[in-house]
């Protein structure tokens, strides 16, 4: 059975029981995976409004602008969301690492036997 959600023009996230959607970002010239997050209605509505991607922590319990303190600020391009509304793919122009670590993109490991090993 198909949801209207599935079909219809009409922007309306299927958020989670904490009020979530998860978020990933790609750079927009490599297709490189860079993060993935979560967003809350107010996320989204930031990002949507701005053009710069925000998130919410939930670590921190709060809304945050991806960059805010390191200025590596994630400039959307394009947002799209899946078929079923409850994920969100952001085409992004990073403006530098977009890891905490300083890594370029938030996979930069990958798991070989069991263990984790770092890309060259």
């Amino acid at each position: 059975m198909t949801d209207d959600r599935d079909t219809s023009l009409i922007l309306n996230p299927k958020y989670d029981s904490a009020g979530l959607i998860t978020a990933v970002a790609t750079d927009s010239r490599t297709g490189e995976l860079l993060m993935l997050a979560h967003m809350n209605a107010e996320a989204l509505a930031a990002t949507l409004a701005t053009g710069e991607a925000h998130f919410w922590s939930r670590s921190r319990g709060r809304l945050w602008k991806k960059g805010e303190s390191s200025g590596h600020v994630l400039r959307v391009l394009e947002t799209r969301i899946d078929c079923d509304q409850d994920a969100l793919w952001l085409k992004v122009e990073p403006a530098g690492p977009a890891c905490h670590t300083g890594e370029r993109s938030c996979f930069f490991r990958r798991i070989e036997d069991g263990r984790l090993v770092r890309d060259a």
